[in-house]
């Protein structure tokens, strides 16, 4: 019996703190909210395709201190057609802890901030759209060890690539929406 409960708090333990391609990396849970929906809440229609699709508030804290820059990805895992991307941005700078409603659909941002393609191939952010039914709508950010030496236009798998072995803290903020008929 005591050896079960050492393997078990050896795994608790390995659960805590891992290495990642010899970095250390702590399960460090940044803190997202936004004034625009609550976690597990749901997302106003002006910020979907059924108002003025505008990109939601955010800000974040808990952060590590050696953070250099954060990313945001934001998914529908519901979409018909699998992950649908509404938003990917990238190498907002670490002194940034909010970004404003309505971001400019650009790829350079005036803070340096780069955007990449969602799944409807366009820059920047495009809101809910279900064709039916309740979707869940995942906004991750990423605080990261680096300033990415990349462009603008990423896609989310490009996007996840390049941060591969830079995360240091990761947060989740998770709204609700579907269309009225």
């Amino acid at each position: 019996m005591r050896s079960i409960f050492c393997l078990l708090l050896a795994i608790a333990m390995i659960s805590c703190s891992y290495k990642y391609k010899n970095k250390e990396i702590n399960n460090t849970e940044m803190k997202i909210t936004s004034n625009a929906f609550i976690e597990n809440g749901m997302i106003p229609s002006k910020y979907t395709c059924d108002d003025k699709n505008i990109s939601p508030q955010f800000s974040w804290s808990s952060e590590p201190v050696n953070t250099k820059s954060f990313a945001l990805i934001c998914s529908d895992p519901d979409a018909p057609s699998g992950d649908f991307v509404h938003w990917v941005i990238y190498n907002i700078p670490a002194g940034v802890h909010e970004l404003a409603e309505n971001i400019a659909r650009m790829e350079k941002l005036a803070d340096g901030s780069l955007q990449g393609l969602n799944s409807a191939q366009r820059t920047g952010y495009t809101g809910p759209c279900p064709p039916s039914g309740v979707h869940r709508y995942y906004f991750r950010f990423y605080a990261l060890d680096v300033l990415l030496d990349i462009k603008a236009g990423l896609s989310k798998a490009d996007l996840l690539k390049a941060i591969q072995g830079h995360i240091l803290a990761e947060g989740e903020l998770m709204g609700k929406y579907q269309r009225s008929r």
